[in-house]
């Protein structure tokens, strides 16, 4: 009787644990990590019995967890993928909003400026229209300067979130390998942990969303390892993330893997997770578009200033800055940023802006290979430009911009990063305040003689030589020859003769220049007026006479005599034709300016950046939708596998209930026969 007592307490007891074990499987199903465990039960050793042997029970073999490496790792995988998507697009969504809205983008903002700009050509003596174009340029200039503070806004959150996954990602790995520690331990002894051994995953799991990472399995220990190879954790111990700010760009974080003794620079070969979205966003679309955005401010700053510098205003005067200066003292110094750990004493270097027009997205690296001697390198992609020299004279020009050292002195090894569009956007504004300095005039027109009698018509002249805003010097002698060496005067010989001659006359009558035009024709004249000043002196360059240039049409045929007068535009003008000037800029080819003179305008420009960035937004939208399904997929993989299911635990439940009822009636069974057996004694 002992004997059947002993299999139904046995039985008892395996029904009880089964009882335990699906109770506990129960109380976790919203346990992320928990694995579903399941009773694995063996026989007792059987009793020989005459010939035969008889069973003597069962008893608990193991609690075993019911796991699967291969969909783990998948579902490690794709949450990596999944959190890396959802971070790119969380980042690129706000930028995509700001650049292509009405009320936070380039685009309204400059054809509110062009058609302030038509009002004011419709009207050029009024002030009011021109007091409107002033204010469109402030809030065209504004517009830049809030999209660059949102771009280096986001700039500054991704800093700021890189440290704290960091310091995220280094608890994660000291706890694996906590856990590593506490397995090994536990395993030696008294067998598999599993409780233990679903925290481990799910650690690993929660990494996974920070940053992408590998598991190797290593006598029971996990072993993490980043895509590039480097250990984060190895059984025991771990190796920390530090974020540091970059040698090269100080206001570009670096994530550093602290080895010990050594520190290692990962951010370039950091992928997977939140932190891996974060930098290839920031690589990818953040810092080309901050270099998109700087380089349409610069283009449309500098290409409004230099056609407004050309014209004259209601003053009379030459044109004034519309916009502030594209190479002032503080905008040429801050294009460059010295390397951490240049040589002492070393300066920095200047960037001057020498054409908008060539000027590319890129940053570019330069390292000098000796006192004066440079290598240019195109950032990200390393491209070499060239190798140039501090000496020469005049300074090389580089995709548009060329370089001077500022102060100190360089040594070789020394490097600097050219970011020569980066502030622009940032450092925009409006300057002129006074409505009557607009140059919306040309400053020549041209009258026809009071006594012609043919039929020669002229347009008005067009003048040639540009008056460079920015070069005070340049443009003062220019001004003071357009003001002292006109009007001049264009008169034609004798109209029998084919082709027709013509002679040029300066202010005093003395001719300066003489040519031909066939009657009848459209005639494109290219007329040269050499420049005196005040007192009449030639203005000279070097030992050359200056002269200025401009060009006009003659149609028709003009009779002998004939004269057209060519004269600096006086002081309230009604003259427009710099302000349509202006105008056509909105389709001129102002950007990425070839060989051939082809290129793209500023409008286009700005177009093709809000394209770029809604492109990969889509592209990032529907990333995330697929990394999410596979992630969804893996995990409804593994949870088919290891999730806990409620229906088949409830079934699980009534079948050890019966067990437990089979049993108990076993040993009642038992009991009640001994006790007959007793009885009858």
């Amino acid at each position: 009787m002992a004997s059947l007592i002993n299999i139904g307490m046995s039985g008892l007891g395996a029904a009880q644990s089964g009882m335990y074990t699906l109770g506990n499987n129960i109380a976790n199903a919203d346990v992320d990590s928990y694995s579903r465990q399941q009773n694995v039960q063996k026989t007792k050793g059987s009793q020989q019995n005459g010939n035969v042997f008889i069973g003597s029970g069962t008893t608990l073999a193991d609690v075993r967890r019911v796991y699967n490496s291969f969909l783990e790792n998948q579902l490690r995988t794709t949450t990596s993928l999944s959190s890396d998507a959802n971070s790119y697009l969380n980042q690129i969504n706000p930028l995509d909003t700001a650049l292509s809205s009405a009320d936070t983008g380039i685009t309204a903002a400059l054809k509110s400026f062009f058609t302030a700009m038509q009002d004011a050509a419709a009207k050029p003596n009024e002030d009011a229209s021109r007091q409107l174009l002033l204010t469109s340029a402030q809030s065209l200039a504004k517009r830049f300067n809030s999209l660059s503070t949102q771009l280096n806004q986001q700039n500054s959150n991704i800093n700021a979130n890189m440290a704290s996954i960091a310091d995220q990602v280094n608890k994660l790995t000291s706890t694996i390998a906590q856990y590593n520690d506490q397995i090994s331990r536990v395993s030696a002894i008294q067998g598999q942990p599993n409780d233990l051994l679903d925290q481990r995953d799910g650690a690993v799991r929660e990494l996974n969303k920070l940053i992408g990472s590998q598991v190797v399995e290593r006598e029971g220990n996990y072993d993490i390892y980043l895509p590039n190879g480097q250990a984060l954790v190895l059984g025991k111990t771990t190796q920390t993330l530090e974020v540091a700010p970059n040698r090269n760009d100080p206001t570009r974080m670096s994530l550093m893997i602290n080895r010990g003794s050594t520190k290692m620079d990962i951010t370039d070969t950091t992928t997977g997770g939140e932190l891996g979205g974060l930098l290839r966003y920031r690589k990818d679309t953040l810092d080309p578009a901050l270099n998109e955005l700087g380089r349409v401010a610069l283009v449309v700053s500098d290409a409004i200033n230099s056609q407004l510098g050309q014209g004259v205003d209601k003053n009379g005067e030459f044109g004034a800055l519309l916009f502030g200066d594209i190479n002032s003292a503080k905008a040429i110094s801050e294009r460059s940023i010295a390397r951490q750990g240049n040589s002492a004493g070393s300066g920095n270097l200047d960037v001057t802006i020498k054409d908008t027009g060539k000027l590319g997205t890129s940053d570019y690296q330069v390292t000098f290979t000796s006192a004066t001697g440079y290598n240019v390198r195109k950032l990200p992609e390393g491209t070499d430009m060239g190798n140039f020299d501090l000496n020469d004279n005049p300074p090389k020009v580089i995709d548009g911009f060329s370089l001077s050292l500022n102060g100190g002195a360089v040594a070789a090894g020394d490097s600097f990063k050219i970011t020569p569009t980066r502030n622009a956007a940032a450092g925009i504004e409006s300057v002129l305040t006074d409505p009557k300095r607009l140059a919306l005039s040309a400053p020549l027109g041209a009258v026809s003689g009071s006594g012609n009698k043919g039929t020669g018509q002229i347009t008005q002249p067009n003048l040639t030589s540009k008056l460079d805003i920015y070069n005070a010097t340049d443009r003062t002698q220019l001004q003071t020859g357009l003001k002292y060496s006109t009007p001049v005067k264009l008169v034609f010989g004798d109209d029998s003769a084919s082709p027709q001659g013509y002679t040029l006359y300066d202010a005093k009558g003395n001719s300066i220049g003489t040519g031909t035009i066939v009657p009848g024709q459209s005639n494109k004249l290219q007329l040269s007026v050499p420049m005196v000043d005040g007192a009449g002196n030639p203005i000279m360059d070097g030992a050359t006479q200056r002269s200025f240039t401009f060009e006009m049409e003659v149609a028709g045929a003009p009779k002998n005599g004939d004269s057209f007068t060519v004269s600096l535009t006086g002081a309230g003008s009604s003259d427009n034709r710099n302000a349509k000037s202006v105008i056509d800029l909105q389709t001129k080819s102002t950007v990425e300016v070839g060989a051939d003179g082809k290129g793209i305008s500023m409008t286009d420009a700005y177009a093709k950046l809000v394209s770029n960035v809604g492109g990969k937004a889509g592209q990032a939208s529907m990333d995330s939708d697929a990394t999410n399904a596979l992630q969804k997929s893996a995990l409804d993989g593994r949870n088919a596998v290891s999730g806990v299911s409620i229906d088949e635990e409830t079934g699980n439940l009534i079948k050890f209930q019966q067990y437990y009822t089979a049993s108990s009636q076993i040993i009642k069974a038992a009991q009640e026969t001994f006790a007959t057996l007793i009885n009858s004694l």
